[in-house]
Order: structure tokens, then C-alpha cells, then sequence
């Protein structure tokens, strides 16, 4: 029986190489001569620390395009609160979602067996594993996913006959 799994993942070395990248633009720019703006990365979690809000926003904008270089989806990013250091100082910690959480996949589940398609859905830890008889009705399932589930970056995987 055919299988696919819907699954969200961000690739660990994409990740860090588009960290590096944005630390080297920020310490490139002219505006942020003599700044103590950075990004520090701890697996999935990124410190962002700056001198004011402004700076932190700049460095926001700098972390966004350089992720939509890198072909990772911002939408994934998790901003939490901003926190005072010490002056002026600031920093934001940013958390890469990865993993289809509890709730979203039984809407996923839920969805899918709405739609009156002829696939079982099954959660199964952090993915949603699709079986179907046919792979045209596995395509069909995945782009009924695709089209109503788009607030949260998803990829389709191990698809299998």
C-alpha cells in the first residue's frame, strides 16, 4: 500500500549556515559599526541581542532575508518577548519550530477524513503518516493538505508504493 508522511522539518546545517551568514552581514553593515548586535544559535533556538528595539528589528529583517535565501520558511520562527538587559540593551529569543505538533495533526487527521478521500490518517509522534490504495488519490490528499493548511510550513515525505 502506498505511504507518505507529512512531516516539518528545518534542516539543522541550512540552519546554522544561514546564522553565520546573517552574523556576517550584521557585522558587514555600516549602521551597525561599533553595536554589540548578534545572533547566537543553541540547536533550535536563536538569541537574538542588540542594542535598541530599532537595531533588533533590523536584525529581524536581516534573519528573514537570509532565511528566504537558504530556502527556509520564516513562518516557522517563534518570537518570543523581548527582554531588557542592561541600559538600552535588548535581546529576543526566536525558537525554529520543527515537528507537526499534537494539535495540528488532528486537524490534519480530521481534515483528511472529511474529505471523504480513501486514504487512512494515522499521527504518528511528530508526522502524519497517509496510507492509500492508489498513489492518484495519496496526490489528490496532498494537495487538499497544501491548499488548506498554510500557516504552517509542511513537507511531504517517504512517499512510497
Amino acid at each position: 500500500m502506498p505511504t507518505f508522511d507529512i512531516v516539518s522539518e528545518v534542516d539543522k546545517q541550512e540552519l546554522r549556515n544561514a546564522v553565520d551568514q546573517a552574523n556576517k552581514v550584521i557585522s558587514g553593515r555600516f549602521d551597525f559599526k561599533g553595536s554589540d548586535s548578534r545572533i547566537d544559535q543553541a540547536e533550535y533556538v536563536l538569541t537574538i541581542y542588540a542594542d535598541d528595539n530599532f537595531k533588533l528589528d533590523q536584525v529581524l529583517d536581516i534573519v528573514n532575508q537570509t532565511f528566504g535565501k537558504r530556502n527556509i520558511d520564516v513562518s516557522c520562527l517563534d518570537k518570543g518577548k523581548i527582554e531588557k538587559i542592561s541600559g538600552n540593551k535588548v535581546k529576543q529569543t526566536v525558537t525554529v519550530k520543527t515537528g507537526v505538533e499534537t494539535e495540528l495533526a488532528k486537524k490534519i487527521v480530521k481534515l483528511i477524513k472529511d474529505s471523504k478521500l480513501k486514504v487512512q490518517a494515522s499521527i504518528q509522534g511528530e508526522a502524519v503518516r497517509v496510507t492509500g490504495a492508489k498513489r492518484d488519490v495519496l496526490q489528490e490528499t496532498i494537495t487538499l493538505v497544501k491548499k488548506s493548511i498554510t500557516d504552517f510550513p509542511l513537507q511531504f515525505q517517504n512517499f512510497r508504493d
